[in-house]
């Protein structure tokens, strides 16, 4: 190799190694369902209120553009919904948001009818999706949560 090449390589290297040291370590953050409520409805159709915490555990903002979640209920597959509202999590900060998620409840309905009668306290739920992170290294950040619907005073 040619002396001059191999200086350039070795230039090169050099570059890489100082830019790896200088760029910031980014911990991932958290994202949870602090709680999810039925609102209101009817046969056909329910409204559910997801709320959500995102903890940010890094020494800058991070900027979320939107949320895609789905739930299910008693196992099936029940609602989807988004969110495109924009919002800031401030660095080494958390933040609480919510969103409106409509379900075609037929199935669930078989599945509360099911659990009624055999008189359960509550019914499993399951939700899962991603917020969509405006960054450039980090595009989205996946959440899964199980949790469980009070059936007390439905009978």
């Amino acid at each position: 190799m040619l002396p001059r090449t191999r200086l350039l390589l070795i230039g090169w290297s050099l570059c890489l190694v100082a830019c790896s040291l200088l760029t910031p370590k980014f911990e991932r953050p958290t994202l949870s369902v602090s709680g999810i409520e039925l609102v209101n409805g009817n046969l056909l159709q329910q409204n559910f209120r997801v709320k959500f915490n995102i903890q940010n555990p890094n020494d800058r903002a991070l900027p979320v553009s939107g949320l895609h979640a789905a739930l299910s209920v008693g196992g099936e597959p029940i609602a989807q919904g988004q969110n495109e509202r924009a919002f800031v999590v401030p660095a080494k900060g958390d933040v609480d948001f919510d969103m409106m998620i409509t379900a075609n409840m037929a199935l669930a309905l078989l599945k509360l009818a099911n659990k009624m009668d055999q008189h359960a306290d509550s019914i499993d739920y399951d939700v899962s999706g991603s917020a969509s992170i405006d960054l450039p290294f980090l595009r989205d950040l996946p959440f899964h949560q199980t949790g469980s619907f009070s059936l007390k005073g439905m009978q």
